[in-house]
């Protein structure tokens, strides 16, 4: 009796083994639940995140103390003094001297933003002869009340958010539950990595445990190279700043410098308020020929030395994707989602890789 043949075509079956090998759908549903975790509990996540952060950066410099024969405990606590030793005086400091830039800027606005008027003055004048329809003496009108009101009230803003920052976060929580996390984190991260790898299924525990080696070393290597870069261009553009009398310099190179991390948003904005705020105080083109040079220099330097020594390309993602995911996560999570957006892209990006290695080398790309 002839056996009948119910084999399934070539190419079904080639699509059967390739879902079933790389197991997507579980993933892809675990991703999906995970993404709506986080959404749900967004309010509360922010401290716990900024824990596992800290622990995670600070791994290796306990994992060191580890070494002279310490116990993690010890190591965790010693690598906690340090911190504290360095990082509390430093944001003292830091606190207190863009509270007073704050006080100046607040203070200050309306009379910068009329000398800027004034000096732009002749140009609208000119651009009148050109457009004689166009009645450039209300452009001015608006853009002095709503440049100074706005001005103003990003000043006093961000002033109140450092004296009070509970309009914005829990700051009770940040500054007790963080540290906590921080500290058992970076006590108990060996344990719970083995905990997680010993998780991983069987089969597929070697493959799994390689993508998240280039996980690790993408997201240690980016974060902490870009916190270098923003650090050094931050504290480069607020010395160079105020060095060349620009009153307002130490804030300018501040927010310069703290996002930095967004391509080519940082040196933009610190670029265009120090060109401002050099014409304000200055009225000479001889200031803002200083400050474009400034800015220049930190470009170049940022350009060829800073960011491929310190960066590189630890993640490989373009520069409009990460701009792309800081705005996607800063509308869905606000401060929590600018905190995870590039992380979370990098992940995504490693995974989606080995998803195409994977199925380059599947039946289903493979057949003919």
């Amino acid at each position: 009796m002839p056996v009948s043949s119910n084999k399934m075509p070539k190419s079904q079956n080639s699509l059967s083994v390739f879902w079933n090998n790389s197991n997507f759908m579980l993933w892809f549903v675990i991703f999906i639940l995970f993404c709506f975790g986080v959404y749900l509990l967004r309010s509360v996540l922010l401290p716990f995140v900024l824990g596992i952060l800290i622990g995670y950066l600070l791994d290796p410099l306990a994992s060191k103390f580890e070494k002279l024969k310490m116990s993690r405990t010890a190591a965790t606590i010693w690598v906690f003094v340090l911190v504290i030793v360095l990082a509390v005086p430093l944001f003292v400091i830091l606190f207190s001297v863009l509270n007073k830039q704050l006080s100046v800027f607040i203070e200050a606005a309306p009379m910068y933003i009329n000398s800027f008027l004034q000096y732009i003055e002749p140009l609208l004048a000119k651009l009148q002869i050109y457009v004689p329809s166009f009645d450039f003496g209300n452009v001015k009108n608006m853009l002095g009340q709503n440049m100074s009101q706005s001005f103003q009230l990003g000043g006093k803003l961000m002033q109140g958010l450092m004296k009070n920052s509970l309009a914005l976060i829990n700051l009770l929580s940040l500054l007790l539950i963080t540290p906590i996390v921080a500290f058992y984190m970076l006590r108990d991260w060996d344990i719970f990595v083995r905990k997680v790898d010993g998780l991983l299924p069987r089969k597929s525990k070697k493959s799994i445990r390689q993508i998240f080696r280039k996980i690790d070393r993408s997201l240690s290597g980016f974060i902490r190279g870009q916190l270098s870069v923003c650090f050094i261009l931050g504290t480069y553009y607020a010395l160079a700043l105020r060095l060349s009398g620009l009153e307002l310099g130490l804030l300018v190179g501040f927010i310069a410098g703290i996002i930095s991390f967004i391509p080519y948003v940082g040196s933009i904005t610190g670029f265009v308020l120090s060109i401002v705020l050099a014409l304000s105080q200055f009225g000479s083109l001889t200031k803002v020929i200083e400050v474009v040079l400034i800015f220049l220099v930190g470009q170049f330097v940022e350009g060829n030395f800073l960011t491929p020594k310190l960066v590189g390309d630890k993640i490989g993602l373009h520069p409009v994707w990460v701009m792309f995911s800081l705005l996607a996560g800063g509308v869905l999570l606000g401060f929590l989602g600018l905190m995870l957006a590039v992380p979370i892209a990098a992940v995504l990006a490693i995974l989606l890789r080995a998803s195409v290695e994977k199925y380059k080398a599947s039946a289903l790309y493979l057949e003919e």
